[in-house]
């Protein structure tokens, strides 16, 4: 069995699996709700880019499931702090989640143009929604958060949601939009009818274009604008889970944990090379293409968890209550349960979800839609 500081290490590390998971099986279903009246010009276009996720896009959310999942039951002060302080935030992300299957099935209720449409804007908002907010946190999380305990580990939270709102945390919101645009053009490059697949290939090129300059430029912001945070003195990584019992220094660079483990710099490496294969791979419209928007959202996120390492969540009014891999997680007995029932069930989801994708696979061809003759 593994020891206590293994397992913490073991669920950071499955915490960042599942939001890659998240990001790259619903990102790209989020992408093609967000770019449904661009590349979609006429109704059976747009039935086409909604055929290309409606077998698949609620098994997608089996991510976003198990992510909060695990965040409740291994971290559970990360899933109190976040939920409670930016609970407004997290509400307008789940009126998008909740407005999209809305949006799927009543869309074609009413066979009227301005009725699809109307429909049609929603789907589009409830993906950018998501998208954007998404980036937003994380890019909060490097900004540090509003909240602190007292000496009963009593969280207070002393922000607004419109603080949340910081030129930074919209930056990253801006990298996480045209990332997952991108990603999802590339998808409906591989997955649509040559008409709309023309037109994906030219937003995908852009959208990696938009991506790379906006990486960068908040790559460089985070180096020189944003100080970071460092554990000051001894590291206990096995002890209880009690965050008040070290002390935090404010001021470091968030690049520190890539100068102490350099094996680090293969994610920013990994978003780079995705971000290449995608100008390289895209005009053939192909699996390839899809791969490499997947490799460059993955190495997006670990890129960020890297340089936060080993912090989840710091606080910006007092630094020592922050949330880090040490501090932060369920006891001994619940890692170890948790890591068993995830060895025996993630490889079911995994094959499962590899068995759905390879019944559903072809391009989805205007002759299919207009022949189905059916709406959403």
């Amino acid at each position: 069995m593994f020891d206590y500081e293994t397992l913490r290490v073991i669920w950071w590390a499955l915490l960042g699996v599942l939001l890659i998971g998240f990001a790259i099986m619903d990102g790209f279903d989020f992408g093609i709700a967000a770019l449904l009246r661009v590349l979609g010009k006429t109704e059976d276009e747009r039935l086409v880019m909604l055929e290309t996720i409606e077998p698949t896009w609620e098994g997608n959310q089996v991510w976003f499931v198990l992510g909060g999942g695990a965040a409740f039951a291994a971290w559970p002060q990360l899933y109190a702090v976040s939920f409670s302080g930016m609970y407004l935030a997290i509400f307008l992300v789940l009126v998008a989640l909740i407005l999209r299957p809305v949006g799927f099935n009543f869309r074609g209720k009413v066979p009227d143009a301005r009725w699809r449409t109307l429909w049609d804007w929603v789907l589009t908002c409830s993906g950018i929604v998501v998208m954007l907010i998404s980036g937003v946190a994380f890019g909060n999380l490097f900004l540090g958060a509003p909240f602190q305990f007292d000496d009963d580990l009593r969280m207070s939270w002393h922000g607004s949601f419109f603080e949340l709102l910081h030129p930074f945390a919209l930056m990253a919101g801006l990298v996480s939009l045209s990332m997952l645009l991108a990603h999802g053009a590339c998808w409906a490059a591989y997955k649509a009818d040559h008409i709309v697949a023309d037109r994906a290939v030219r937003v995908a090129r852009w959208g990696t274009l938009a991506y790379v300059v906006l990486y960068v430029a908040a790559g460089i912001w985070l180096a020189y604008g944003v100080a970071g945070y460092a554990i000051v003195g001894p590291v206990v990584t096995d002890g209880v889970s009690n965050p008040l019992y070290k002390q935090v220094a404010h001021g470091s660079s968030w690049f520190a944990s890539y100068m102490e483990h350099p094996s680090f710099w293969l994610a920013p490496v990994l978003a780079f090379a995705g971000a290449i294969g995608v100008q390289l791979t895209v005009a053939k419209k192909g699996l390839a293409c899809f791969i490499s928007s997947s490799l460059m959202v993955a190495g997006t996120i670990l890129s960020a968890g890297f340089a936060l390492f080993p912090f989840l969540l710091p606080s910006r009014l007092d630094p020592r209550s922050s949330l880090t891999v040490w501090d932060a997680s369920s006891s001994k007995g619940t890692l170890g349960l948790m890591l068993a029932m995830t060895v025996i069930f993630m490889p079911l989801i995994i094959i499962y979800t590899s068995w759905v994708y390879r019944v559903m696979r072809g391009r989805v061809t205007l002759d299919h839609v207009r022949q189905s003759g059916h709406g959403y």
